[in-house]
């Protein structure tokens, strides 16, 4: 732990949603200048759960008000660190950086000393890469450089038409609910052996990608899933899939491609880029301005995909993860 700041350290559970609601209008505003990401969906999901009283997490309190706070969600003997925020206008003696520090090693103690608890896992799309490096290595987490992507959809040069390589027997067309169960088992062995089945343990198994792909349609975390935007490349003839890229709506006007993934046969044909160029289409033609995701930096050929389909890195971000028996995951 790092020398104790002037600050109070209390349990979330304490609080109500009325309590937090300041904080929570504060990140939104963070996240929509930021990111083009309209926040308040997770926030009034966030304020409901605080209202139980059961989740998990911490608040910074300065001088009598509230000026940050932490939380995380339990999946089985694994943890996922949700969020951590300091609002810049409410901290005198602190740096932002001091203060989710100080909430960050406060969880990290908690979860590592929690029986049950094996892997902890974080993305923290709001901090820049590095900003609580010194605090994660010192607590055993590896650490990820991501980025934050986007496409401005009003310039963007989009593919014209199927790739050359265009397999026959494929057929594009939009996503639709019947497409889950396929969908996992094409996630899952796509992301075979992959790095990012080392950042986000779901994708290692078919019941881990139904999950995932459960958490991005039915819920609101990643915005608001857009079906007619999302695109599938099935087999004609038979229920499976050989490439997809799912698409929600974070703003108004703004797409985020929430997965986009292709089977490893099919890889390095183009089915990549024309996934990204029909879902650009689709939400040009609504009005939206912009598409933006995000990617590991050390996925490269996906960012240099990416790059050559007009997107630029508007941020970097950490994914951090923690196990407690060191597994090595080829």
């Amino acid at each position: 732990m790092t020398p104790a700041l002037n600050l109070e350290i209390l349990d979330l559970r304490h609080f109500s949603a009325g309590n937090l609601k300041p904080v929570l209008e504060a990140e939104s505003s963070v996240w929509s200048e930021r990111l083009r990401w309209d926040f308040h969906a997770s926030a009034n999901l966030l304020l409901q759960y605080l209202d139980s009283r059961l989740l998990p997490g911490y608040v910074a309190i300065e001088n009598g008000r509230i000026c940050g706070y932490v939380f995380c969600v339990y999946e089985s003997e694994k943890a996922v660190v949700g969020d951590v925020f300091a609002m810049p206008s409410a901290i005198n003696s602190h740096s932002t950086a001091d203060v989710e520090r100080c909430l960050l090693e406060h969880m990290i103690e908690l979860l590592q000393h929690s029986p049950g608890v094996e892997r902890i896992e974080s993305q923290l799309l709001l901090r820049p890469h590095g900003t609580h490096a010194e605090t994660l290595r010192n607590a055993g987490f590896q650490i990820h450089e991501r980025l934050f992507m986007e496409l401005e959809l009003s310039s963007a040069d989009l593919l014209e038409g199927p790739p050359p390589t265009q397999i026959n027997e494929l057929e594009l067309r939009p996503w639709r609910d019947s497409d889950f169960a396929a969908a996992g088992r094409l996630i899952a062995h796509a992301y075979e052996g992959h790095l990012d089945g080392i950042i986000n343990d779901q994708y290692r198994s078919v019941s881990g990608s139904l999950r995932f792909l459960h958490n991005i349609v039915r819920f609101p975390g990643c915005g608001f899933f857009d079906a007619s935007a999302s695109r599938v490349l099935v087999y004609r003839n038979r229920e499976e899939i050989a490439a997809l890229l799912l698409c929600s709506r974070v703003r108004e006007e703004v797409g985020h491609v929430t997965q986009i993934c292709v089977s490893q046969q099919y890889r390095r044909r183009g089915l990549g880029a024309w996934l990204l160029a029909e879902c650009s289409r689709a939400l040009r033609s609504r009005g939206f301005q912009a598409l933006t995701l995000t990617v590991t930096r050390q996925n490269s050929d996906a960012v240099a995909l990416y790059e050559r389909s007009g997107f630029i890195t508007r941020q970097t971000f950490d994914a951090m993860v923690w196990d407690r028996h060191a597994r090595v995951y080829s």
